[in-house]
């Protein structure tokens, strides 16, 4: 009878040691049959990463699974956004992470769970700050959760609440462990709750890594994050080299072979040893202008008329020292090309044999034929491939319609709060194109000779000296070069070089005075000035003066 009692004592003892220990070590529950417990070990890395282990016991007979939300609400308008990679499971189960959330399902055994976080370590005013959710959004109940941090530096501080979102409830325990750690424990959370735990930190324990992002109205849609900025860089790449790759296929010169080019013959000798001016390749003054500039300028026109003169077309007389005049000669052959058909009959109309500059001014002349005409001109040359006007205007419009399908892009995501940045990439693409029409234009290969030949005349018109020319041919020299150095902008040093050696030019004088090429140097930079003006005015054409 007594030996009965001694082992019943004996036993209600040992229940009560049982009991004790129960009671001073709350987390000892984790892996007790019939229970489902979590024991998480958070190591912050000087890096800034979390490293996160997930001890998890789930009863015979029953699964768990846990849901990770990686964005949490900090404001009505404002996101912390956390992380994950790395998510593997050691036992019976997976865990896979999306950009939301981080999904972990178990099977019944014991799970060992791995994954580091990004975006943990924020900076709060002085303070540096850990915080992490060691459990969260688990389907069922949890008997014990036990968590131990590890920090690079001692930990300043401790703050950890469990229960629904929201609630400033503590944790069961939690405290400042010895050196590095931090220990927290909670006895009991139901299905749905969490565990927020957050450790003060010494400076420089850890960059700050925390990212926040905008969730309504404009700066969301504005938001730059690493995949809406990856998605970005993409789209511009693809735009802007889809723009590089339109100038490559479209706008780029053809190459001329250096057989096609040759050297550059402008001054040629007759048999009698006469010397006279060859244009390359034919090429007429306005059509030098607009081959190496891609435009018809006012310039092209001005120099047209002096070639009109100097070939007997048009006889040009100062009169009054104020004025000039134009006279007509002979009459507009079919041997002047179109477009100087056209300028011939801006200045000097059928019915019409004189005309002072002053009444062209008066007059406003249409040049949208001369241009017209010019750019049709040296298509047919086979200097381009199509009219330079039209290829700009083409590339031009299509610029701006990509720039307006780009704001309304930008509009319409900004409106429901999508990604509005991207919108703005087909607007910055859009500008892009429209900003390169200019350089569409795309010439032949017989025009890239060309130009490569004009580089030789203007070489010629900076070079070469009266010495250079039979005296008896300088005077035609010097007129049939002139309208060249005119459009090519050589005008100053080609009167220069040949003021001092003439009296007079077979195309221009003066109404009441003889002809004096000292006088014309020093006057026709006014006369083309004038002239510039008049067709400025009339409109159509590029100026480049002024």
């Amino acid at each position: 009878m007594l030996k009965n009692w001694g082992a019943a004592i004996t036993c209600a003892a040992a229940l009560c040691l049982v009991t004790g220990t129960a009671a001073a070590q709350p987390g000892s529950q984790v892996g007790l049959p019939g229970t489902v417990g979590a024991d998480v070990r958070l190591k912050l890395e000087r890096d800034g990463t979390l490293s996160v282990t997930e001890v998890v016991n789930v009863p015979e007979g029953r699964t768990a699974r846990r849901v990770v939300p990686l964005r949490i609400a900090v404001s009505d308008t404002r996101d912390r956004v956390f992380q994950v990679g790395d998510a593997a499971v050691e036992g019976k189960g997976t865990a896979t992470a999306t950009a939301d959330d981080l999904t972990i399902d178990l099977a019944a055994g014991t799970s060992t769970v791995t994954y580091s976080v990004v975006g943990t370590v924020a900076q709060i005013g002085d303070s540096l700050e850990l915080r992490w959710q060691p459990a969260s959004g688990w389907d069922t109940a949890l008997d014990s959760v036990k968590v131990s941090v590890i920090t690079p530096d001692a930990p300043k501080s401790v703050n950890c609440l469990a229960g629904t979102p929201g609630t400033v409830k503590p944790c069961t325990t939690a405290e400042l462990g010895d050196g590095r750690g931090v220990r927290a424990t909670e006895i009991g959370l139901p299905a749905g709750e969490r565990i927020d735990v957050a450790v003060g930190l010494q400076d420089g324990a850890a960059p700050a890594n925390a990212r926040v992002e905008e969730t309504s109205g404009l700066a969301a849609a504005f938001a730059l994050t690493p995949l809406s900025g990856a998605v970005l860089g993409g789209l511009a790449v693809l735009l802007l080299g889809g723009v590089l790759l339109l100038w490559y296929l479209r706008g780029r010169d053809s190459r001329a072979m250096a057989g096609e080019v040759g050297p550059v013959n402008v001054l040629v000798s007759d048999a009698a040893g006469h010397v006279a001016f060859a244009s390359p390749d034919g090429v007429l003054p306005g059509q030098v202008g607009t081959v190496v500039d891609e435009h018809v300028d006012v310039v092209d026109v001005t120099a047209t008329i002096v070639d009109l003169a100097v070939r007997n077309y048009v006889w040009i007389e100062e009169v009054d020292g104020l004025d000039w005049r134009f006279v007509r000669r002979n009459p507009a052959d079919p041997s002047l090309s179109g477009y100087e058909r056209a300028v011939y009959a801006a200045i000097l109309p059928d019915g019409v044999d004189a005309v002072r500059l002053s009444e062209l001014r008066s007059r406003r002349i249409d040049l949208a034929t001369v241009r017209d005409e010019l750019y049709a001109d040296v298509v047919a040359k086979n200097w381009f491939v199509r009219r330079p006007d039209a290829e700009r205007s083409l590339w031009w419009w299509a610029g701006i319609a990509l720039t307006l399908v780009g704001v309304g892009a930008t509009v319409l995501l900004a409106l429901i709060t999508g990604p509005a940045l991207f919108g703005l990439v087909v607007v910055v693409a859009g500008v892009a194109l429209a900003l390169g029409a200019r350089s569409m234009p795309a010439r032949t290969k017989r025009g890239s000779a060309l130009l490569e030949h004009v580089r030789g005349l203007r070489g010629y018109l900076v070079s070469v000296t009266p010495n250079d020319i039979p005296e008896a041919d300088r005077e035609m020299v010097f007129s049939r070069s002139l309208p060249y150095a005119v459009v090519l902008g050589e005008t100053e040093r080609w009167l220069g070089a040949f003021a001092g050696g003439q009296a007079g030019l077979y195309w221009f004088g003066e109404a009441e005075q003889g002809g004096d090429l000292r006088r014309f140097a020093h006057r026709f930079p006014t006369f083309l000035g004038a002239v510039d003006g008049v067709l400025a005015q009339a409109g159509h054409l590029r100026s480049l003066r002024g």
